[in-house]
């Protein structure tokens, strides 16, 4: 039986997709649910995966452009993949002779079912291919993977560190030409756009990262042994996000025609950098979540578009986005507004700085912030008030117990 492999659809509105490349080869036996390919779309990377095992035949190339529901290889499921010999039974050993007192036999325990698992170093498909591109070997990278397996992740931060892979020779003067991806072309049309359709401004400020540090510094191990995830600034920020958006609710609105749409509920996407580029999963009703619930769902969601498995819907109707130049060292940006949303947060990296506190000169350690925001619907006085509410909040952690409140205050009905 010949099976079809068509092109799924990514997402609504989307009909044309491009096929980034084959993680099989034509003329190859593949399992069920093998990865076959990637597909590239304005929004996502998507995997195709094989439906049933049997020989796979290429009827695309990669880089090219077909449509959705497109036939773009077929399987023949006649073509079974080979079975695994089975190992030769082994001779029975030889009965040892009967002692006078015969011992009592020991009961014998079900032997475990052997885990599934790779060679340590083995990378994974999306992988092997960055490091075929970047000229990477497998001892150059720690795999974080199933029995030490390689991740595109893993590779990914490798590069984010400075790694070089192969070095050019310094005489040379080589071109290379790169054909851009949908999801490349799609966001640079975008960014465009954001800056000839919007009245962007940006507000800076500065926050005093020490009680946070310490809050995070005595409650990191117990926190990760009781929700089983690390605690990182991002939730802190994230949480004090959705606080100073009750409080400013034109930060959280957008434009739509004529019509402002305000929101009471808090979608913060949280913008992430992978190879295919720049993408933001939305975490939806931020304001309900608590530090562990945040710090899962931004991990889950990352994982997800490092590995190129994030999907349309993870990244759209957001209200707000965050993102964080600070873990690739900037000192200070000014991010573009996401469209539709009005405002964006920049977080930036943590530097011990010389600051005056209560008249005498301090080292401290200090994160620039950023608020890029449309002024259209956005006024200064919202814009900074939310900025300096932010920066409240990250000084003073205890106060996101009481929505943004002093402790005395939530006492005294205030």
């Amino acid at each position: 039986m010949m099976l079809e492999i068509k092109v799924p659809s990514p997402g609504e509105s989307i009909t044309e997709v491009e096929i980034a490349n084959w993680l099989k080869k034509d003329g190859d036996i593949v399992s069920k649910d093998d990865e076959l390919c990637e597909i590239d779309s304005d929004k996502a990377t998507l995997t195709v995966n094989a439906d049933q095992a049997g020989k796979l035949s290429i009827k695309v190339e990669a880089g090219q452009k077909v449509n959705v529901g497109d036939v773009i290889a077929t399987i023949d499921t006649s073509v079974a993949p080979a079975e695994k010999p089975s190992e030769p039974a082994k001779p029975a050993a030889e009965a040892p002779k009967p002692s006078a007192a015969p011992a009592p036999a020991a009961t014998p325990s079900p032997a475990p079912e052997p885990a599934k698992s790779y060679a340590s170093g083995t990378p994974s498909p999306a992988a092997a291919k960055m490091m075929a591109e970047k000229g990477i070997s497998a001892s150059d990278v720690n795999g974080t993977g199933p029995g030490g397996r390689i991740t595109k992740a893993d590779v990914v931060s490798l590069l984010a560190n400075g790694f070089g892979g192969k070095q050019a020779a310094s005489n040379s003067r080589e071109q290379k030409r790169e054909k851009m991806t949908s999801l490349r072309r799609k966001l640079s049309q975008r960014l465009v756009s954001v800056k000839n359709e919007t009245a962007m401004l940006t507000t800076f400020n500065e926050v005093d990262m020490s009680n946070v540090m310490n809050l995070r510094k005595e409650y990191k191990d117990k926190f990760k042994e009781v929700h089983g995830i690390g605690l990182g600034f991002m939730s802190f920020f994230t949480k004090a996000v959705t606080i100073a958006l009750q409080k400013f609710p034109a930060v959280n609105a957008m434009i739509d025609g004529e019509e402002i749409v305000f929101h009471n509920y808090s979608d913060v996407g949280i913008a992430v950098s992978t190879p295919k580029g720049l993408m933001v999963p939305v975490i939806r009703n931020a304001e309900n979540m608590s530090l562990a619930d945040i710090e899962k769902a931004i991990a889950a969601m990352a994982a997800k578009a490092r590995d190129g498995k994030i999907t349309v819907d993870d990244m759209s109707g957001g209200t707000f986005t965050i993102t964080n130049g600070g873990v690739f060292g900037s000192m200070l940006s000014t991010p573009i507004i996401n469209p539709p949303q009005s405002a964006i947060l920049g977080m930036h990296n943590i530097v011990e700085r010389p600051v005056a506190v209560n008249g005498k000169v301090e080292i401290r350690p200090i994160m620039y912030v950023a608020l890029s925001y449309d002024h259209r619907i956005i006024d200064g006085r919202e814009s900074v008030g939310f900025l300096y509410t932010v920066k409240e909040l990250i000084e003073n952690p205890k106060r996101m117990l009481f929505a943004g409140k002093k402790g005395e205050e939530v006492l005294l009905n205030l």
